[in-house]
């Protein structure tokens, strides 16, 4: 195990608990390629990065998940990684609404019914 890897593993516990690690767990049986590069890349390499904290990088990648409309299952699993570190449900709720203005109402509703799942199960 590469230094790079064990830091990226690292992150993805801290951020995505269970939730990434299931993730990560699923592509392994197909692709341990991809599941290593999920691994080594954005948890290594980017969410390690100085500049904006974990919080911060929850914040813009639920914004970006939701602007996209077609990535439900991977913006489940950020705003599971969002309340991880420290967002709050209402704040989730407006950084999908702020996607309105960006993205549309068809994403923001998107993305709020995500939310609701997710939230339902935090509680």
């Amino acid at each position: 195990m590469t230094d790079r890897f064990q830091r990226g593993l690292e992150n993805l516990k801290k951020i995505d608990g269970e939730t990434g690690q299931k993730v990560i767990d699923g592509l392994q049986s197909i692709s341990p390629d991809l599941a290593r590069y999920t691994i080594e890349y954005p948890f290594a390499d980017i969410y390690a990065r100085p500049g904006l904290g974990l919080r911060e990088r929850e914040i813009a990648t639920i914004a970006a998940l939701t602007a996209t409309g077609t990535a439900q299952p991977q913006l489940k699993v950020h705003i599971q990684a969002g309340l991880n570190v420290g967002l709050t449900k209402a704040e989730i709720e407006e950084i999908i609404i702020q996607m309105t203005v960006y993205a549309g109402f068809p994403a923001a509703l998107n993305g709020m019914q995500a939310a609701k799942e997710v939230f339902s199960n935090t509680e």
